[in-house]
């Protein structure tokens, strides 16, 4: 089925029937459009019969003001025409939703929090990619699913009606949210009465990581030793085995309540907590009194045990890889980018939210210090472990994923570990190393959405 990209455009009430639209001549010949019978006209959920006028401009579709309110089309947008002669149905898209937690019209500057920048260069890159984009919140979803409530832009942020999607990228940043009933609904419903496909439509938690890539065999060079924290026994276990562990909440994200032990040389126990204040350091004269103390946080949430690694570091802070991996154009899992990530000067843990710095990946080994030995094709490593770490997780986990943020580090030997996999990977507007008007993540995921829809 062939494809074009169009713009938009809306004609002055009168100068065009409500129920016609206008293509050029060469268009409507290259996706052999009947003109002499009305055919349907559809953007994601919304559909009406239309006529084809034909027209003189080739790559503008020009529609009248009441059919452009009655689909939610804004005036000037771009995207992809296709035909199907077997439906007689000539569609429009791809249709994009993106689920966000927040929706706030009085930080205009700011109205998604730090996301802002990002839903703003999605815009752009569906402007130049062809597809129609919109955000919306859980608090949007009404008892029609074919329409929703959304915020798009143009030349400002406002709400409007909007067709339910082809795609929705589901961003929403807490598990709460995402669990809720209204949000499960709209999932499963979107997906049986339009085909909409939803992707990054979970969570990933720590244990089923470790747990899925664990069952293949080419993948566990990767993983360290790494258990989910059922009681003292496993505790003791790991902590006679490696002189330093780490419990990390399942649950967790941007590195909030990870507990580093390390056993010292007479037998006690040294503890540091991420915070929101900072880290704090704890002592205690026996394993067994330490997990007296940590008791109460082990009941109430879920712990992953892990092996320490004896990493890179730079002037004493760790270094850790952030790989951000996509389903391109094709379909097909591919790196974007990999950045290095210094810990900042307070913490254990590399995340931005806590101080953390980025760099290159050339330039925070060569500043480590380490033989360039063990810095050997790191880059390319790095890439070949992240992309066989998302085939892993694909082939394990039965949801449909389009990108992850896969977390390695090097050791002092020059091997590489899997840290963790987050499937909701940050989009702050301190991410990039260099300033885009649209950054590559945002590329593609447009290009993504458009290889799941034909366009």
């Amino acid at each position: 089925m062939s494809k074009y990209k169009i713009s938009a455009q809306q004609i002055r009430s009168g100068k065009l029937p409500d129920n016609d639209i206008k293509l050029g001549e060469r268009l409507i010949k290259l996706l052999r459009i009947p003109t002499e019978q009305p055919i349907q006209l559809a953007l994601g959920s919304f559909k009406q019969e239309i006529n084809v006028l034909p027209g003189k401009s080739s790559t503008v579709l020009r529609v009248s003001p009441s059919l452009s309110n009655n689909f939610g089309l804004l005036p000037r947008s771009v995207l992809n025409i296709k035909y199907n002669a077997a439906e007689r149905t000539l569609r429009l898209g791809p249709v994009i939703g993106v689920m966000i937690s927040r929706y706030n019209p009085e930080d205009p500057s700011k109205p998604f929090g730090s996301i802002s920048s990002f839903c703003m260069e999605l815009v752009n890159a569906c402007e130049k990619l062809g597809a129609y984009v919109y955000f919306f919140t859980p608090d949007m979803i009404g008892q029609n699913l074919s329409t929703l409530q959304a915020v798009l832009y143009d030349q400002e942020w406002k709400k409007g009606f909007v067709p339910a999607p082809d795609v929705v990228n589901n961003r929403l940043s807490t598990r709460k949210m995402e669990n809720s009933p209204s949000v499960q609904h709209f999932m499963k419903e979107v997906k049986s009465r339009w085909g909409t496909h939803v992707f990054n439509e979970k969570f990933l938690d720590k244990t089923e990581v470790f747990d899925a890539l664990g069952s293949h065999e080419r993948l566990k060079k990767f993983l360290p030793e790494s258990y989910s924290l059922k009681g003292f026994t496993i505790l003791k276990k790991m902590c006679s085995m490696y002189p330093t562990v780490f419990l990390k909440p399942v649950h967790g994200s941007l590195g909030k309540g990870i507990i580093r032990i390390t056993r010292q040389a007479d037998g006690s126990y040294h503890t540091l907590t991420t915070s929101l204040e900072g880290v704090k350091k704890k002592s205690y004269p026996s394993l067994a009194k330490l997990y007296s103390s940590l008791s109460g946080k082990i009941t109430k949430n879920r712990y992953q045990i892990q092996q320490g690694l004896d990493l890179v570091r730079l002037h004493k802070r760790n270094i850790d890889f952030r790989a951000l991996v996509h389903k391109n154009k094709k379909g097909k899992w591919s790196v974007t980018s990999i950045v290095a990530r210094i810990a900042g000067g307070n913490h254990f843990v590399s995340n931005l939210a806590r101080g953390g710095t980025l760099s290159t990946v050339k330039d925070a080994l060569a500043m480590s210090g380490k033989p360039s030995s063990s810095r050997l094709n790191a880059s390319d490593r790095m890439k070949q472990a992240a992309l066989n770490i998302a085939q892993g997780l694909e082939e394990t986990i039965p949801s449909h994923f389009g990108e992850l943020g896969i977390d390695l580090a090097m050791d002092t030997s020059g091997r590489i570990w899997l840290l963790e996999v987050n499937s909701k990977p940050s989009k702050g507007d301190d991410a990039p190393l260099n300033v885009y008007k649209v950054r590559p993540s945002a590329i593609r995921l447009v290009q993504y959405c458009q290889y799941l829809t034909g366009y």
